[in-house]
């Protein structure tokens, strides 16, 4: 995720880092050079575009902004619904600490925290395809052992069965235990909505209906520019392509917030906090360092 200040207009104008301008410059350019091309033909043979009228793509570029502005809504909320999800569970294993200082067992204390920090990272892990046990496996006692399909998944259960001793033994009251029953169910619901967001895109026709009506119509616009604004028709053309495309772009990235990008959620800055918290309940003097942004991308 992009951490920066706010920008002044010279940032405005060249910052790069977070930019769209990057993956669509390619695109931009190739429609910019074909609107060059459109022109130098309309000045050579200037009969040709006599009768391209401009009102059709004012029409189309109306509604081209309209559906694309739903879309980009669309993709927004996914990305902020992750975001709240992932703070949920943040929010669920605080109430885990905050319930386990009844323990009056420090082994079997740390052994549930370190358990729910691990849940953490397998869980962030998973979302970003990378591998959970690997992830997850030095904070685990026991780790799970197998072929696992949802590692994250066996992590509660393991917790959840700790808790369930926990009250047989004593260690904890009854409504103590069913406080802790409720924050495990906190964690599974933040687990489904962020694995429902990764694993449910945006409906693909949707999508490739928008994309082939953005290329259509930055195609087809030089050859309504070109007889009336001549040599501008290029710089009008790289500047709603850079639009249209950039909003494109921008729409896929927020549709699927987890990940390695520049502008995806910072799970590891996320669930480096959790570590912090978790080490400092049990007593740790030295923590690990707080994940600061690096060239302005908070991982």
């Amino acid at each position: 995720m992009i951490v920066r200040p706010k920008p002044n207009l010279i940032n405005v104008l060249i910052a790069l880092k977070g930019s769209i301008a990057k993956r669509i410059a390619l695109r931009s350019l190739m429609v910019t050079l074909m609107a060059c091309a459109i022109v130098l033909v309309e000045t050579l043979h200037p009969s040709y575009f006599a009768k391209v009228a401009a009102t059709p793509f004012t029409l189309l570029g109306l509604s081209l902004s309209i559906f694309m502005s739903f879309r980009n809504n669309a993709c927004y909320d996914r990305w902020y619904e992750a975001r709240k999800a992932l703070g949920d569970m943040v929010v669920e294993i605080r109430s885990m600490i905050r319930e386990t200082q009844v323990i009056k067992d420090a082994t079997e204390r740390s052994r549930l925290l370190h358990n729910l920090c691990g849940f953490a990272h397998a869980l962030t892990a998973k979302l970003c395809l990378e591998d959970e046990l690997k992830a997850s496996g030095r904070w685990l006692n026991p780790v799970p052992a197998g072929k696992v399909a949802d590692i994250s998944g066996a992590i509660l259960n393991q917790v959840g069965r700790q808790c369930s001793a926990l009250s047989e033994s004593g260690a904890i009251s009854e409504w103590r235990y069913t406080i802790m029953a409720a924050h495990l169910s906190g964690l599974t619901h933040s687990q489904a909505v962020c694995e429902r967001i990764k694993g449910t895109p945006l409906p693909f026709p949707y999508t490739l209906l928008l994309h082939r009506t953005i290329y259509l119509f930055c195609i087809l616009l030089p050859f309504a520019m070109a007889e009336p604004l001549g040599w501008m028709t290029p710089i009008f053309t790289a500047i709603v392509s850079y639009t249209f495309f950039g909003l494109d772009a921008i729409g896929d990235e927020l549709e699927d917030p987890f990940g390695r990008d520049e502008n995806d959620l910072p799970t590891d800055a996320i669930v480096r906090n959790i570590e912090r918290e978790v080490l400092a309940a049990l007593g740790a003097v030295e923590l690990p360092p707080v994940l600061e942004p690096v060239d302005y991308v908070l991982g």
